[in-house]
């Protein structure tokens, strides 16, 4: 299927280097090199990845996968300016070449200013961030221009009026925050297309919580027949004018298979279907769930190295699943909430603008009484 806004992009759908899998403490390397090439031989070819994904190794590992085993032809690669890697705009022609190297590529196809905000927009502009990846685009070192984008609707409006120049936006798109105050994504996805913008959406099953059904919707999706429960959430996104890339997190080869099975041609979701998870969104939203979504960027500059997802899913995995064994579990882990020191770090790069540290205080009296 030609892409009517991107026609090098083979299809919609887009392998997230975010999520891979992982032996211990390391990456599959096997397993990651067996992904690629199911997910390239189904007709699909744009990769997504940024230099703090996974600790740093997610570009080394698009390197060892699919750069150096593959012709450049046959892969389209998107990359992100990520706003900890820089401070100044000196910082960031060297760090894109190291970003270049690390990928074993001398241009990207796609490039993004990373996760904007109200906050961040003002640190992209002080240090001439867009008009320094304008030039490397006329240089031929970038193929495509856009950001991704993380707050209120509004924000996003200000950004697109003062850099026309942008060619796509990212966000999270998905039908459990469609209405969501704090993510505002139905809002977001119409002032994309006010300006004219095509869409790539990220985080279309909620970081897995479109996939993990709660106890009291797990038979919901099933009962159509219809394929996963991943199935449903990419379709309702897919349904969507202006969508020209969808984005997936995958991190094992049935996951590639599945979500290729039906991403070659994703058919609109039914009227039953749409009664089905307008379902599904009343009982998990009926849950007082973490919205998490297991992004880590939480993680990365947490100076107790405490890993903030695996925590919150302890609570989370209580309230969706009944299940008693969550503290359990929470009582093998090695760094617990408590020891959080309240530095605040977790919550300036979190997408989903948690309150991370009375989060943890509360899980902290919760499980460690």
């Amino acid at each position: 299927m030609i892409n009517p806004y991107f026609p090098e992009i083979k299809n919609r759908f887009g392998f997230g280097f975010m999520r891979l899998p992982f032996i211990g403490e390391e990456i599959d390397v096997t397993q990651t090199e067996k992904m690629v090439d199911a997910f390239l031989a189904a007709g699909f070819n744009y990769f997504d990845t940024a230099r703090g994904y996974l600790n740093e190794r997610s570009e080394i590992m698009l390197r060892k996968t699919l750069t150096s085993r593959y012709p450049r032809e046959a892969y389209l690669i998107a990359d992100k300016l990520s706003p900890n890697y820089f401070e100044k705009n000196e910082d960031i022609r060297p760090g894109f070449q190291k970003q270049l190297d690390n990928c074993g590529v001398e241009y990207f196809d796609f490039y993004l200013m990373h996760c904007q905000n109200k906050d961040l927009f003002v640190k992209y502009k002080a240090c001439g961030a867009y008009e320094t990846a304008m030039e490397l685009k006329s240089e031929g070192k970038i193929r495509h221009l856009g950001f991704s984008f993380h707050d209120k609707a509004e924000v996003l409006d200000q950004i697109l009026t003062e850099y026309p120049q942008m060619e796509f936006v990212q966000i999270q798109f998905n039908y459990l925050d469609m209405e969501n105050p704090k993510v505002e994504s139905r809002k977001c996805y119409e002032v994309c297309r006010k300006h004219g913008k095509p869409v790539i959406v990220m985080e279309p099953v909620r970081g897995g919580q479109l996939v993990n059904m709660p106890t009291a919707a797990v038979d919901i999706l099933p009962a159509l027949g219809g394929g996963s429960n991943a199935s449903y959430a990419l379709r309702f996104v897919a349904g969507f004018d202006g969508i020209c890339m969808i984005l997936s997190g995958m991190s094992s080869l049935e996951m590639v298979d599945d979500n290729c099975s039906f991403m070659a041609d994703p058919q609109p979701l039914k009227d039953q279907e749409m009664t089905a998870i307008q379902k599904v969104t009343d009982i998990i939203n009926g849950l007082d769930l973490i919205r998490c979504t297991s992004c880590k960027y939480c993680v990365e500059g947490c100076p107790q190295q405490i890993n903030i997802p695996v925590i919150f899913n302890c609570h989370n995995s209580k309230l969706r699943f009944n299940k008693n064994n969550a503290e359990e579990k929470y009582a093998t882990f090695d760094v617990k909430a408590s020891a959080c020191v309240q530095c605040g770090q977790c919550e300036d790069v979190c997408p989903q603008q948690l309150p991370i540290r009375n989060l943890l205080q509360n899980i902290s009296e919760e499980f460690e009484k």
